[in-house]
């Protein structure tokens, strides 16, 4: 049962080697819910899909976001391009149309504010716009160090963007 008095909901996913990343947002600005999901072990994969095959039970959003990991598109690993599969089966399955895009469309549609962006900078682009994620932009990276697991959240937040901005423009 759906409950046509509730606004669109988007879910962006966003997978990395630890786990994934999710934000579920109620309009172009407005995120809903969201967290970062780190998985171990060999079956990381089954862990992932099942935590977002619950996720998607749980909000019974309208539109789903992925990276493209098609070849197209992002250069992942291999079980990463597998699950992004399975994502949008498991969403297809359930009728909710799955939208992909890859690094270099979120590069171009951030370009313009003053050029392809670095995660760290995108990071605080998005937390400018987003207040509710200003406490949650990772300090710069140093050359030796890993990735922070609080990026994950700002490359979903960043497929949500691209997902608004074309929405935006195909109005238009």
């Amino acid at each position: 049962m759906t409950n046509d008095n509730r606004s669109a909901l988007v879910l962006s996913i966003y997978l990395n080697t630890r786990g994934f990343a999710f934000i579920v947002f109620e309009g172009r600005l407005s995120p809903y819910d969201w967290g970062i999901r780190e998985m171990r072990g060999p079956r990381k994969a089954n862990g992932c899909l099942l935590r977002i095959s619950q996720i998607i039970d749980r909000y019974a959003p309208d539109v789903l976001l992925t990276q493209d990991t098609s070849e197209q598109g992002t250069r992942r690993a291999r079980w990463i391009s597998k699950l992004n599969g399975s994502i949008a089966e498991l969403a297809k399955d359930r009728g909710i149309p799955v939208f992909a895009y890859s690094r270099a469309q979120v590069r171009t549609a951030f370009d313009e504010y003053g050029g392809p962006p670095t995660k760290q900078t995108l990071a605080e682009l998005i937390a400018k716009h987003i207040p509710a994620f200003e406490q949650y932009v990772p300090p710069p990276r140093k050359p030796w160090m890993s990735e922070d697991r609080r990026m994950g959240l700002f490359d979903a937040a960043a497929l949500a963007l691209v997902f608004f901005q074309s929405i935006d423009t195909s109005v238009r």
